[in-house]
């Protein structure tokens, strides 16, 4: 992971690159070190740039997953409440309306454009923008995709630990969409 930080007037401006080898390359270790007695308020505002970009791959590497089981559960290690309802219910309605039904989608890059966060006690409202990079699969081609997200999200305890509780996505810009590749 590469990246660059400016804070200003409590104001978080970063870049993050994460580059991933596959989207299961850290299995399902979860995320034990962002128990909330083991990562103060004040360590995670001070780490979220970091610690936002890893959050986001593992919600990326549970809409690889195909089984419902495995999709919620994964989702459940960073998100709880209306976030988890939210991706959730947008990872099966991609399987129900036909796409995404086989695991044909992986990452190969996301990079952290933006984040600005506002923290009241332990609960932090952010406003993040992120680039991935990766394939989408079907029968005999492949597409690659470049698109940009930007989103207003909730992190705060639930249960111990940190997690997503609110996720709502205000951009998408499919603009760098890429190009067709036959299959092998």
């Amino acid at each position: 992971m590469t990246t660059g930080l400016l804070v200003a007037g409590g104001l978080a401006v970063l870049a993050v690159v994460v580059t991933f080898a596959h989207p299961k390359a850290t299995g399902d270790q979860g995320f034990a070190a962002l128990e909330f007695g083991e990562l103060s308020a004040e360590e995670f505002s001070n780490t979220s740039y970091e610690i936002l970009p890893e959050m986001l791959a593992v919600i990326y590497r549970a809409f690889s997953e195909t089984e419902e089981e495995q999709i919620y559960d994964s989702l459940a290690q960073v998100s709880a409440d209306e976030a988890l309802e939210t991706l959730y219910l947008e990872r099966m309605g991609a399987m129900v309306g036909g796409g995404l039904d086989e695991g044909n989608q992986e990452l190969h890059a996301m990079e952290l454009e933006g984040l600005a966060s506002h923290r009241t006690g332990t609960t932090f409202k952010m406003n993040a923008t992120w680039r991935v990079v990766g394939t989408v699969g079907h029968a005999t081609h492949l597409h690659v995709r470049g698109n940009t997200y930007a989103a207003d999200l909730t992190v705060e305890p639930v249960g111990g630990k940190w997690r997503m509780t609110s996720f709502d996505l205000t951009d998408v810009d499919r603009s760098d969409a890429g190009t067709m590749v036959v299959a092998e």
